[in-house]
């Protein structure tokens, strides 16, 4: 049973569709509403499906209100019933993103740094996007760095090392300007770790995690902070010659130990791996480095070495930020200029982490990264999405702090824009039944001719040769229902109207001359088995059907499957759904 609003929540929706149009001349816009609903009323966030339908027709309703009454109407009916939408101010459309800040052209240089334990995720793609989109635009370069540091929490995964490189090149249609491995580069990380004990500006710390929370939440020095840099660099060599056990030292950046964030109070830089136990997964590395840089100290240096002039992150990493800036001041660096994004939820794709799926798919769980269940690049480069979709929808959401929630239903009209203009039609029936078709008042005729896209003529028309003494039409069994409910007729589409009686058909007429529902068909000697993969509910399901044979489409090509959605062809029997 479809879901449908309460009085009070199709009133709201109703007026922002009206606020949307007003605010887009009269253009609104079912992605910009949808939005705008899921993140004002999360109640209605589960029934995705059912809201789409609703708010798509508030929104014709008011674009037509705005074209054939015009926009101060639309401004009259917000002054009446919700004039809280109209003090708001009303935006101007937003064209991409914003400026960055001190940006010089030719020299703006920035960077994505994901943790290779697993290939991208969906969210992964932002980052993606929008780096490599403010690259483009100031002419400068963006660097690809793989974070993989971390041999015991998050180990590196060995073989996404490639396939994130190959994910970001389908996502920008180009390699990044430079790859840059951390752990080709613990060596150096050394030398800046060592340059920084000999300053003072760091020193080891020999206290036990207890011990030294205790100094950080009294807001008192440890005694560890009063060795001389001699005596640290002593026992940094000592930690690089694996003369301490994990958890007996690590390297601390000298911050001020009154500061109001307890974690800014002399964080810790550098500390030993058990490489040995848990070794690095890469050949080249495995247990060659025991004492390892945490992330804060690994990028901080990294971002300095590659000139980044801007760093893109979350919000929940400004305490990296101030980290960082802690450091820099100690080697009298500039810091670069960061801009701050909140976080994005897509309602159907709940909690997913890169460790969890990677431990579902060793289980089982999953078949593999390019599970259409889970949302990640491989996912939805294996159902058919476009690169370009998933750009405009990061780059119309463009910068903010603000948390949003969306829906799949953004990503999908963002899709349909890219995809449709090429997709050919095709005929699938699931759960076929075959009935005889013979003579009525008019002939079978000898041939079947529809459009491949009924809107661009120039792409050619599916052709059928039928056979006029024995022919086997094929429909979907719950459309024999609905023939049942319309005195036994049915127009098959684009060919004729049709008298069911028990397992025979005949044609009324080739035109359309009552007003009958309209079903896809198929003609047994015109098509295939094959089988459509749809991904519900967590569930995989693999429904057995009919293909038309008119059009032999290529792997990978898409296509939209009429009263069904767009599929992607895997072979001449296999289809994975892609979306409505």
């Amino acid at each position: 049973m479809s879901w449908v609003p309460d009085s009070e929540l199709e009133k709201n929706i109703f007026h922002l569709a009206i606020q949307n149009s007003l605010q887009y001349d009269g253009q609104g816009q079912l992605s910009s509403v949808m939005g705008k609903v899921m993140g004002t009323y999360p109640e209605a966030r589960p029934h995705a499906k059912d809201l789409t339908l609703i708010i798509k027709k508030f929104v014709e309703e008011a674009n037509n209100l705005a074209e054939n009454q015009g926009l101060e109407h639309l401004r009259k009916i917000l002054e009446e019933n919700a004039p809280e939408l109209l003090e708001r101010k009303i935006k101007e459309k937003r064209e991409g993103l914003p400026e960055l800040k001190n940006a010089i052209q030719g020299k703006v240089v920035l960077r994505f740094a994901p943790n290779p334990n697993g290939p991208l995720s969906f969210g992964h793609s932002r980052g993606i996007v929008i780096n490599s989109e403010y690259a483009k635009r100031y002419g400068g370069k963006w660097i690809l760095r793989f974070d993989d540091t971390d041999t015991v929490r998050k180990p590196p995964l060995p073989s996404a090392y490639n396939s994130i490189q190959e994910e970001v090149e389908w996502l920008t249609g180009k390699p990044p300007d430079k790859i840059i491995i951390a752990s080709d580069r613990i060596e150096t990380y050394y030398k800046y770790a060592s340059e920084l004990i000999s300053k003072g500006g760091a020193y080891i710390c020999t206290l036990s995690a207890e011990e030294f929370r205790e100094f950080r939440q009294s807001k008192s020095n440890s005694p560890d902070r009063d060795r001389s840099p001699q005596e640290n660099l002593m026992l940094w060599e000592k930690m690089l010659n694996g003369e301490f056990q994990p958890g007996e030292a690590v390297v601390r950046i000298k911050t001020d130990m009154t500061l109001p964030n307890p974690a800014l109070r002399d964080w810790p830089a550098l500390r030993i791996q058990d490489t040995k136990n848990n070794p690095h997964p890469r050949e080249s590395i495995k247990s060659k480095y025991i004492v390892w840089p945490l992330l804060d100290f690994q990028s901080g240096i990294e971002d300095y070495l590659q000139g980044v002039t801007h760093i893109i992150r979350g919000k929940d990493l400004m305490d990296s930020t101030r980290k960082q800036t802690l450091l820099y001041e100690h080697f009298g660096w500039k810091y670069p200029e960061t801009v701050y994004w909140g976080r994005v939820k897509i309602h159907e794709f709940g909690g997913f982490s890169t460790s969890g799926m990677r431990n579902d798919i060793k289980e089982g769980k999953y078949s593999g990264w390019d599970d259409p269940r889970l949302p990640t690049i491989a996912s939805m480069q294996r159902r058919g999405f476009s690169p370009e979709a998933l750009r405009n929808f990061w780059i119309e959401l463009a910068l903010t702090q603000k948390d949003i929630s969306a829906s799949m239903e953004t990503i999908y009209s963002h899709n349909v824009k890219i995809i449709d203009h090429t997709s050919p039609r095709l005929f699938f029936v699931k759960k076929p039944l075959t009935l005889k078709l013979i003579d009525g008042l008019e002939k079978i005729p000898s041939v079947f001719k529809t459009l491949v896209h009924p809107e661009d003529e120039s792409l050619g028309y599916r052709t059928w040769k039928l056979s006029t003494e024995e022919m086997n039409v094929i429909i979907e069994e719950e459309d024999l229902e609905l023939a049942n409910k319309n005195n036994n007729k049915i127009r098959l589409k684009d060919f004729a109207d049709i008298q069911i009686k028990e397992n025979t058909a005949s044609i009324i007429s080739l035109k359309p001359n009552e007003k009958l529902p309209i079903i896809h068909w198929l003609d047994s000697k015109n098509s295939h088995d094959a089988t459509l993969e749809i991904s519900t509910e967590n569930r995989i399901e693999l429904i057995s059907g009919k293909l038309e044979n008119s059009l032999r489409l290529e792997k990978n090509e898409l296509t939209q499957l009429e009263r069904i959605g767009y599929a992607k062809v895997e072979n001449d029997s296999k289809l994975i759904f892609l979306h409505d």
